[in-house]
């Protein structure tokens, strides 16, 4: 470590001694063994290297498996049957002693034999399920055939006790964790969903939902602070998705995708799943017996980002890349209805267009799938200047808005089929910020009679008055994917001239003062959350400049190929992969432009 000075304007140091301000779990996908048998929906139990895979279902026809199956880390080697056989299964545990639960009946493993065991007390399947072993196993959700089901069981050795239920009925979530400490990630309530509930060993709090929506999604990891989930189904991806998201313990991150796009894999990788998970079967377009192994980064994986590093183990510098240093736009499908000053929610993969001016206001809904926009069931109330609430496409509020005669507090929600109206906001509004889901969100800002700094919390049923932001305005930029962290930057206060290149960020409880933007604006996109962020397009004069938000500052980045302003939209959850629809250059506009940003790497320094 001689040649710190050769590295200018770093502080140079070894991981172990840094203060992990941002986390980056980085690692790759690669083949492993096959199953003996083609399958889905199986119990996964121990690690990448001692794993179990037993049950699950082949179709056509239906039929559920008793086949167990014992992996040393390269091959599958068939052993004892289950009694039963058993599809949906929820539990967990090692290669050596495990338990599953299916229907009403549970088996438990000893390492070469299964015996029945008691029944769960409500009976159902192909829920969420963790375990550290044949004595302490924890179950939640699932399909009772209909409904699905809230409940939540935890076993002991002997018996399966009721504790707190799940806060959404629930089926084909990822589960992540422990009987004390576990997730459970996306599945589906009445559509597919991105929500993510933690326990804390007595009870389920809502915290920052997936980036993008889906169920038979798979997922390891040691507690509910970090885990990762992959693969899954959504209207985007009835066959299956590849993407993999890794969670820090408050948000998750897309890292490397699956080999191939599938879905009701069976997890294994208690304990250091986060780290060495296997990804077994599941369905493509039918079932198959493939095996896919998940590996981090021996080194680097919690990370400063653009900080130097010296690795003492290969005695090399390395250097980590800014999230968003770059980034492109590419052309995206067009709106079926060219318009402006719409609401937006959701995914650059699986969004929702709320409403809007085409003109004059129009109730228009449509749904994009990454390649193409729907029209789908309109709004009961059409308008303009709508702020488009939650995270998931599926599950979304249009607040507020504007149709003649004025602003309204008109609020609708949306289950993936239709709208209903809901509770009214406190005061009219329009044309403000959001952040947070369809059940735990903030709106704030927007305007009447005067551009406003007012502040509202839904908690699913009612909404309440909260601080003020710092600065009233209108027409400005949001981001954040809980009600407790937002950012709300740009915006105007006509009659004044031009806009405000102002940044604010929230905590949940105040309003503080950042770093401004680069270029003073009004009526753009957003995207992201309040600490990596992305705004782009806006007026005056219109334009498409883009620029990121890290947490403590702005960046320009790739300007949008169309210039245009009143976008007014928050469009996708993350800053790596946006959307912007709409709008107007002018003539009104039906363009949508994805944005990508360059990967995050971890890059060797040269040294002479």
């Amino acid at each position: 470590m001689s040649k710190y000075k050769e590295i200018k304007g770093f502080k140079v140091q070894t991981l172990a001694s840094d203060t992990v301000t941002s986390q980056a779990l980085v690692g790759s996908w690669a083949s492993g063994g096959s199953l003996n048998t083609t399958r889905a929906l199986g119990l996964g139990s121990g690690t990448q290297t001692a794993a179990l895979m037993a049950g699950g279902y082949t179709s056509p026809p239906y039929s559920a498996k008793t086949e167990t199956e014992l992996y040393n880390g390269s091959s599958w080697t068939e052993v004892a049957d289950l009694n039963t056989g058993k599809s949906g299964i929820m539990g967990g545990g090692t290669q050596t002693s495990a338990i599953g639960a299916s229907g009403s009946t549970a088996e438990s493993w000893n390492g070469s034999a299964w015996t029945e065991v008691a029944d769960l007390n409500t009976s159902r399947s192909g829920g969420g399920g963790v375990g550290q072993s044949s004595s302490a196993a924890f179950v939640f959700g699932g399909y009772i055939g209909p409904p699905r089901s809230a409940a939540a069981e935890q076993w002991n050795g002997s018996s399966w006790t009721e504790v707190g239920d799940l806060n959404s009925a629930k089926d084909e979530q990822a589960s992540v964790g422990t009987t004390t400490s576990a997730l459970s990630v996306g599945g589906t309530v009445t559509a597919v969903i991105a929500e993510n509930e933690s326990w804390n060993g007595s009870a389920w709090t809502e915290v920052a939902d997936l980036n993008t929506a889906r169920s038979g999604v798979t997922g390891s990891g040691d507690d509910n602070t970090t885990g990762i989930v992959f693969g899954g189904y959504n209207p985007g991806g009835a066959n299956g998705v590849a993407v993999t998201e890794s969670w820090d313990g408050s948000s998750w991150t897309e890292v490397s995708d699956l080999t191939t796009a599938r879905k009701n894999g069976t997890p294994a990788g208690y304990p250091g799943g986060q780290n060495a998970a296997l990804m077994i079967a599941g369905i493509t377009t039918t079932q198959v017996a493939t095996v896919e192994e998940w590996t981090t980064s021996p080194s680097f994986q919690k990370l400063n980002l653009g900080q130097v590093y010296y690795n003492s183990g290969s005695n090399a510098y390395k250097v980590t890349a800014q999230p968003v240093a770059s980034g492109t736009w590419a052309s995206g499908g067009s709106l079926n209805d060219a318009r402006s000053q719409v609401g937006g929610v959701g995914t650059q993969t699986a969004a929702i267009c709320i409403g809007g001016n085409t003109p004059p206001e129009t109730a228009n809904v449509e749904t994009y799938d990454g390649s193409s926009w729907t029209e789908v069931n309109n709004l009961n109330t059409g308008r303009r200047l709508t702020q488009g609430m939650g995270t998931v496409y599926t599950s979304a509020f249009a607040v507020g808005g504007y149709y003649t005669p004025g602003y309204q507090s008109i609020v609708e929600s949306w289950n993936g089929t239709s709208w209903t109206e809901t509770t009214d906001t406190n005061s009219a509004k329009g044309a403000g910020g959001q952040a947070g889901t369809s059940t735990a969100g903030i709106a704030f800002a927007g305007v009447p009679p005067a551009p406003m700094a007012t502040n509202e919390h839904w908690n699913g049923s009612s909404w309440t008055e909260l601080n003020d932001l710092n600065t009233g305005r209108r027409n400005i930029g949001s981001a954040g994917t809980v009600y407790t962290a937002a950012i709300a930057f740009g915006g105007d206060s006509d009659p004044t001239p031009g806009g405000f290149n102002n940044a604010e960020v929230w905590d949940g409880s105040t309003w503080t003062e950042v770093n401004n933007l680069n270029t003073t604006r009004t009526e753009l996109a957003s995207a992201g959350t309040s600490t990596l962020a992305l705004g782009s397009g806006g007026n005056p004069p219109v334009t498409g400049k883009t620029e990121a938000w890290d947490g403590t500052s702005w960046t320009e980045v790739a300007d949008l190929a169309t210039s245009r302003r009143e976008l007014n939209s928050q469009s996708s959850n993350s800053q790596t992969s946006a959307l912007v629809f709409g709008g107007s250059a002018p003539p009104y506009s039906s363009a949508t432009e994805e944005f990508t940003a360059a990967d995050f790497t971890i890059n060797p320094v040269t040294t002479s």
